[in-house]
């Protein structure tokens, strides 16, 4: 039984620690917030947004807060704002503990494509580039496949990649891997869902990994 989104979120929650700045990309790891539970984290928006609360009930959404992926979100005692300048002023000058991106693809080595497919029109790049660079730690949440059946979790990036050698732990709806260091460390799967084996992952995975 692959883990649903929600599952997934909760499962990318036990990476974050009390006092961490994070994150949060567009989709799937917006759901992370609504998981933390009691944890004392801080939540940043490349839109000007320190400090974030959970989605808010239905019928109690403000459209003036939203996230960096237009949902609406709700605020804290200390939420802060300020220009998207100064935001990616926070990111780029490694302020951030922790950051959770979706991906199309992600390498044995921990390459990251996220932001575009060749051909297909691109709003924009986002702020995934600037969040893998100045960033110490990132984790990706995927579909182990894509809608084709094809593996997410690859041995090369077919896609333009938005950072080499970024990725520390990998959570996608069949199993979680991390690596220990960016120096050479091999991935390691460390948790299946429900009902996966180990074999079952390799049979959907062109990555080398260590089981």
């Amino acid at each position: 039984m692959a883990w649903t989104r929600d599952e997934m979120a909760a499962r990318a929650a036990r990476e974050l620690k009390d006092g961490f700045y994070v994150n949060l990309g567009i989709g799937m790891p917006t759901l992370v917030a609504n998981h933390a539970g009691d944890l004392d984290i801080t939540l940043q928006s490349e839109n000007g947004m320190l400090g974030m609360g959970p989605f808010p009930f239905e019928g109690e959404e403000d459209p003036d807060l939203i996230n960096a992926g237009k949902q609406t979100v709700t605020e804290l005692p200390r939420t802060s704002y300020f220009s998207s300048a100064d935001s990616f002023a926070m990111i780029r000058g490694g302020h951030m503990d922790l950051s959770i991106l979706g991906a199309m693809e992600v390498s044995e080595k921990g390459d990251l494509a996220n932001w575009m497919v060749p051909g297909k029109m691109v709003k924009g790049m986002g702020g995934a580039m600037d969040l893998v660079a100045g960033t110490p730690r990132i984790v990706v949440m995927m579909e182990h496949v894509d809608k084709a059946g094809r593996p997410k979790f690859v041995s090369s990036c077919s896609l333009p990649l938005t950072g080499a050698n970024v990725v520390d732990v990998i959570i996608t709806d069949l199993a979680v891997f991390e690596r220990a260091d960016r120096a050479g460390a091999p991935f390691r799967l460390v948790e299946c869902a429900p009902g996966v084996t180990p074999e079952d992952v390799r049979a959907k995975t062109s990555a080398t990994f260590i089981a």
